[in-house]
């Protein structure tokens, strides 16, 4: 197997780092990582791993939001959205600068929907 390349691993980067347009753009979280991963996929391998994890990570957050959100009216859901939302930034940091390193990356509690 050959080392990455400079360009494969940034793109690579880049799945993860995507998901943080969540933050502004609705559905930009699945939205980012999906153009990435769909556009290099088929150029760059490594692209596909992560982009596949990144997507997986994202989809599961969103779940997760969801039923977080159903908590709200017992008062737990508040504290929940709060928690998932620094979580799911500090995975897409700890994600993307393993990912920089060259090393893989496995999301904790990420349903494995993509293979």
């Amino acid at each position: 197997m050959t080392e990455p390349t400079h360009e494969e691993v940034n793109w690579a980067t880049f799945c993860h780092l995507s998901a943080l347009a969540g933050y502004f753009i609705p559905f930009g979280h699945i939205l980012g990582p999906l153009a990435i991963w769909l556009l290099k996929k088929d150029f760059y391998p490594s692209v596909d791993q992560h982009g596949k994890e990144a997507l997986n990570f994202q989809i599961s957050i969103s779940i997760y939001f969801l039923a977080a959100s159903a908590l709200v009216v017992i008062l737990i859901g508040v504290p929940l959205l709060i928690g998932l939302a620094v979580f799911n930034f500090v995975m897409i940091i700890v994600a993307a600068v393993k990912c920089k390193n060259g090393q893989a990356f496995r999301y904790p509690l990420s349903l494995r929907l993509l293979k």
